[in-house]
């Protein structure tokens, strides 16, 4: 969720779209765009209504927004199990290399994460690392989380604000989220930016519904 360093000069985002997928973190999160990505659940790019959790949204300022949903057919529990424990990420989340909890105890407001994607080789820049670096700043048990942070790596610095939403339906559990992303590079080319977030939540969603469908059936991840 494409040369970044282009991006100083006013060129597009284009090329990052083989690179990784932004930030989706929380940053943002962040996943890495591993090509065109098939839609989770109903993807809304500019909602008329933020997601927020206790109040607080995405960053309404933002020029670079996505949000979509999907229902995962799996207990809440399991669910946010997968989603709060950041350090096991790497072993279902296909963009996360490296994840790490700066804190300790319940992951509560104020806890704090970083964790890596990588970025492939391109025409005009060497394989790199993302790092994100996130702080909860606001979550509900079972219910919502709101984090914020940056993704950085050399000559690039993405400021973005994640925010998820649990809800239980029939047969499952409807999982929402929304994302914004500020800063010289994707504000560079907007509509790349928005699709590459797009393609990262996306791709968040799914091994997610993957991951939680098959601890709840007691399938091998």
């Amino acid at each position: 969720m494409p040369g970044i360093r282009n991006l100083r000069n006013g060129r597009n985002l284009r090329g990052i779209c083989n690179r990784a997928a932004l930030l989706t973190a929380p940053l943002v999160a962040i996943g890495v765009l591993g090509g065109a990505a098939a839609p989770a659940g109903a993807a809304t790019p500019h909602p008329a209504e933020s997601l927020t959790c206790r109040g607080e949204g995405v960053d309404p300022h933002a020029l670079v927004r996505y949000r979509t949903e999907t229902v995962i057919h799996a207990p809440l529990r399991t669910i946010w199990k997968l989603q709060t424990d950041v350090e096991r990420w790497p072993s279902w989340r296909g963009a996360a290399t490296t994840a790490d909890r700066l804190d300790h105890g319940p992951f509560r407001k104020g806890s704090a994460f970083r964790w890596t994607t990588p970025v492939p080789p391109n025409p005009t820049t060497p394989a790199t690392s993302l790092e994100i670096t996130s702080t909860v700043e606001q979550l509900k048990h079972d219910s919502c989380i709101r984090w914020t942070g940056p993704a950085v790596a050399e000559g690039v610095h993405i400021d973005g604000v994640h925010v998820w939403n649990f809800t239980k339906v029939k047969g499952g559990v409807r999982v929402s989220t929304e994302e914004t992303h500020t800063g010289a590079e994707v504000e560079a080319d907007v509509p790349a930016a928005t699709k590459i977030l797009g393609q990262g939540l996306e791709a968040w969603l799914r091994d997610l519904k993957s991951a939680a469908e098959a601890t709840a059936h007691g399938r091998p991840q």
